[in-house]
Parts: structure tokens; C-alpha cells; sequence
């Protein structure tokens, strides 16, 4: 049974859970949040809640219609819990704790980087802009990003104060199950997975999606190889047992493993594009063009805020990916000044990027961001394999300037 209240839905999954499609501003449309019904006497019972959205005055209209439709009133929401911080998942759970009391569980290292993006005095904004600046983006375009990254505080606010740590190993009684924590590197520092043994239930935020491949994003201050963590945390993912996956974005779905292996692939045929595109300089004119990630093409592998401050994980295979704009991309230098560099298919992330996703995102910052850190993602990542090389420059004014070229 599906209810429909402006932009979302509510399905009822089966022995109580509904699931929450909580709307977005972005191309993915919604992120999933869950209601798990904790049972016990009707003074007692209540309700634990997944994942509540971004806030938005669209959200917060959005919820007080799912509450006030199923009949579940503000105290009957006894826990919050939040996979990751990014924005999409994140954003409501200070709302929440505000409105319901209830407690917030997450990981110390979601709390101390939603803190460090939103807290009172952040810079990671004017950071993040810079590095940026210094993998080829164009001046033109770095202001209007870091505008962009500013704006997500509201997004966010109130953070929560009453946070609760869920640790990798420990166990949470949550909805009449019994969950151990699992811990997820590269789409989100400190990202969570719950899952039940008894049953074979995954609650997985963003680690692993169907049909979409979450955003693998490089941040400054982070994880110097979030791919290679990503990869590796597949790996040892793989081994549960689990008959359904509960994702933020899209519907559950049954085959795990499959997923996990499509997703692997799916990466390592990315990296061999990006050493294609930094052998030949870019010929062919085509970035990834298959719109599926389990159709066999390379899809777009962008989204949730891996290494940025806001969003969900909207790219996904509807932006950019396809031809090369005719325009191409511009001096690596990013703002017209001169840079020495040692070859000509020495190529900044800037320029692999518009490559890969074509010069189209430059009218899409959400998007480009998104792109840019993926693309940096995989050329650091290249670097440590020894597939691609790292090397540092600077413009005439002493600005430092970083491109990659395929290892011999």
C-alpha cells in the first residue's frame, strides 16, 4: 500500500515497516527513510526512525502529513538514526530530536564531519573551493561553488545535540530485532550499516544502491584514497548474509552479492577509462554513455556528498554523461595563466572530468562537484595502484596547479 503527500510516498513493507520516500531537490527526487515499530504495550510503543531527509520547508510539511496520516504522534518517536551525515539523510534529525526528544545514534565520525562542514566557524567550504581551483577548476566557476556549499547550512540546522555513538561491532536493539553495526568507508566517513542476522536484513544507507553507484568523492582532510577504501570495504561486506537490502536511494532488492560484484566492476571499468582518456588526450568525444550501471555500461557514479557538503546521490547516470560538449575543457590552469607542464596529455581532474562527463555540468554546480571529487577520487586512486602518475606545478603568479599522467 502506497500513500502519496506532495513530493513522497509512504509503503508499508511488511510486519510494520514503512518506508519513506522523503522528497528532494534533485534529480534523484527522494531518499528513503524508515519507520521501524518497536511493539509493546500502547503507552510504551513507538516508533524508531532511519535516515530523516534534508530539511526543507517542503520536508517539514512533507512529515507533519506522514505523521499525522499514519497516527503517530511527535513522542511516539523514541530513537533517530542516521547511516551518514551527508545533508540528505541527515538533514532533519536535529528537527527531529527537537520535536520528539528522542536521542540521535550515529557514528563519532559522521558527528565530528557534520560538525566540521556545518559547525559555527566551518572553512572546509572555502577549502574544498581552493583544492578544487588547484585540480583545474576554472576561476569563472569557483565562486558560484563555493555559494553553493554555503547554502547547505540550513539544510542541516538544527544540528542535533543529544547524539548517541554507534560504534562498528556494537549491537542495537532496534524495531523488536537485534542489529550489529557494520562500518562502510569511501562513500561517507564513519558510514553505518545495521543488519540483522536473524532475519537477513540490511539497513544500508549509501553503501550499496541498486541501479545507481554511490558518489566515491575525494575531500581535503580526508581519506587520502576513499576508492580504494570503498573497494575494500565491498569486499569485506560481502560476506554477510542477507536477504533484502533496505537502501537510501530506490526500492529494497534481494541480490547482495550480485550488487556488490556489479559495483566492483563497475569501478575498475571506470579506472580503465580514465587511463584511455589520459593515453590519448581525450580522442573519441565520448564520456560513459550507458545510463545503467547494470546494463553493463560505466554509468555515472555521482551523488551523495562524499566529499562535499550537500545533496544526495542525484547525479547518478542523468547528468552529464555522454558526448563531450563541442566547447571542450579549459586550460588546466583554470583561470588562463600559463602552467608548466611536461606533456601535452598531461590532463588536470578538471579536464578528465569534462571528459568523462562533458563541459554540460558547468551549468550544474550541485552536479559538478559531485563529478570533480569522483574524478579525483579515481585519479588519486590510479596514482596509488601506479596506473596513472601524480606531479605538482604552479601558474606564473606561484599558484599551485595538479595533473596526472598515464604511468609508462
Amino acid at each position: 500500500m502506497n500513500d502519496r503527500f506532495g513530493g513522497g510516498t509512504v509503503t508499508e513493507l511488511g510486519e510494520g515497516w514503512l518506508q519513506v520516500k522523503v522528497p528532494l531537490p534533485y534529480s534523484l527526487k527522494w531518499v528513503n527513510a524508515y519507520l521501524l515499530p518497536e511493539g509493546g504495550a500502547e503507552e510504551e510503543a513507538g516508533w524508531t526512525l532511519v535516515d530523516p531527509g534534508l530539511r526543507s520547508d517542503e520536508t517539514e510539511t512533507f512529515w507533519n502529513g506522514v505523521l499525522a496520516e499514519r497516527g503517530i504522534d511527535w513522542r511516539h518517536i523514541r530513537t533517530i538514526v542516521v547511516t551518514h551525515h551527508h545533508p540528505d539523510h541527515y538533514g532533519l534529525a536535529g528537527w527531529f530530536m527537537e520535536k520528539t526528544g528522542a536521542p540521535v545514534l550515529m557514528s563519532k565520525v559522521a558527528r565530528d564531519n557534520a560538525v566540521r562542514l556545518w559547525g559555527d566557524g566551518e572553512t572546509f567550504s572555502a577549502e574544498l573551493t581552493a583544492v578544487f581551483a588547484e585540480h583545474g577548476l576554472a576561476e569563472v566557476l569557483a565562486g558560484d561553488m563555493l555559494a553553493h556549499m554555503d547554502g547547505f547550512a540550513a539544510k542541516v540546522s538544527p544540528q542535533p545535540d543529544d547524539v548517541r555513538i554507534l560504534s562498528v561491532g556494537d549491537t542495537v536493539r532496534l524495531g523488536g530485532a537485534e542489529w550489529t553495526v557494520y562500518g562502510g568507508e569511501g562513500h561517507a566517513p564513519g558510514h553505518l550499516l545495521l543488519h540483522d542476522a536473524a532475519s537477513g536484513r540490511l539497513l544500508c544507507g549509501d553503501q550499496v544502491l541498486p541501479d545507481i553507484s554511490p558518489n566515491i568523492g575525494w575531500m581535503p582532510g580526508g581519506d587520502p584514497d576513499p576508492l580504494g577504501s570503498f573497494l575494500d570495504s565491498l569486499r569485506r561486506l560481502e560476506s554477510l548474509e542477507v536477504s533484502l537490502v533496505y537502501p537510501g536511494h530506490r526500492d529494497p532488492f534481494p541480490d547482495y552479492r550480485e550488487r556488490i560484484a556489479e559495483l566492483l566492476d563497475h569501478h575498475e571499468r571506470r579506472l580503465l577509462k580514465m587511463a584511455e582518456l589520459l593515453a590519448n588526450g581525450g580522442s573519441g568525444g565520448r564520456g560513459d554513455s550507458e545510463s545503467d550501471v547494470r546494463s553493463g555500461g560505466v554509468g555515472v557514479s555521482l551523488g551523495s556528498d562524499s566529499g562535499g557538503r550537500g545533496g544526495g546521490d542525484d547525479v547518478s547516470s542523468e547528468s552529464g554523461d555522454g558526448e563531450r560538449d563541442s566547447g571542450g575543457s579549459v586550460n588546466s590552469a583554470g583561470n588562463g595563466s600559463e602552467v608548466d607542464r611536461a606533456g601535452s596529455l598531461d590532463k588536470s581532474a578538471f579536464e578528465v572530468c569534462e571528459l568523462l562527463f562533458g563541459a554540460r555540468l558547468r551549468g550544474n554546480t550541485h552536479n559538478l562537484r559531485f563529478a570533480l571529487a569522483e574524478t579525483i577520487a579515481h585519479l588519486e586512486h590510479m596514482a596509488k595502484r601506479g596506473t596513472a602518475e601524480r606531479f605538482e606545478t604552479a601558474t606564473a603568479t606561484g599558484d599551485r596547479r595538479i595533473f596526472y599522467r598515464v604511468s609508462d
